[in-house]
């Protein structure tokens, strides 16, 4: 035998309010971690070429 399938309550506590107000939230936080991720990337550049200045730097003939 199965078990019955309960349906959710009809409060309407789990809907959002309107689509709208949804997809502006989305954007919202959409534009929050893209900023995050460009200074990410940005502190990931530097870093790198810091490494690598570094490294040639390291390998120079002294003389």
């Amino acid at each position: 035998m199965t078990k019955p399938i309960e349906e959710a309550p009809e409060s309407g506590a789990a809907t959002p309010v309107s689509p709208t107000a949804d997809k502006t939230d989305m954007a919202t936080a959409a534009r929050k971690s893209a900023g995050k991720a460009v200074w990410m990337g940005t502190a990931v550049g530097i870093g790198s070429a810091a490494i690598v200045a570094a490294l040639l730097y390291a390998n120079k003939k002294r003389g």
